[in-house]
């Protein structure tokens, strides 16, 4: 079975953040982008609008995954405002296929759910959109994106 526990402390948040950005962008990532992120999860973990949580099982640290809470303005399709965006979902080699991510999802989803979310979106890899599919994810019609060329880092 596998148990929850929000992570509130940095240095747990960040060495999960730095293993989740090697596993998917396979680099490891400089200091300039690990002080962002840890200026992220001291602002949002704080004030409650970012919650955290890893998956165990047998005391074993199997995955983890993120929900970040915002609030647009309130619409027909979402007459709260009120959104919630998964980040960082991510399940170590050993657990993959075994239910271990779809546990942390739908675990994520019920606590924006408990929130008032009416919108819960999320940013796939072809890889696990299957498994976000059969949750019940859906393409978001009428969404595009600018990609920006991101500053030099002389510029930053």
């Amino acid at each position: 079975m596998v148990e929850f526990k929000h992570i509130t402390d940095i240095p747990t948040l960040m060495a999960w953040r730095e293993e989740v950005i090697e596993a998917v962008f396979g680099q490891s990532p400089d200091k300039k982008l690990l002080d962002s992120n840890r200026d992220y999860f001291a602002r949002h973990i704080a004030d409650g609008s970012h919650i955290a949580v890893s998956a165990s099982a047998a005391g074993t640290d199997m995955g983890c995954g993120g929900v970040c809470f915002q609030e647009e303005l309130p619409s027909p399709d979402n007459p709260t405002g009120r959104c919630a965006y998964l980040m960082n979902i991510y399940v170590r080699e050993p657990f993959r296929h075994k239910g271990v991510g779809e546990s942390i999802i739908r675990y994520l989803v019920g606590v924006a759910r408990k929130r008032g979310c009416f919108k819960i979106y999320l940013e796939t890899s072809e890889m696990a959109e299957t498994l976000y599919r059969s949750i019940g994810f859906m393409p978001m019609k009428g969404m595009m994106k600018i990609d920006c060329e991101l500053p030099r880092r002389s510029e930053m």
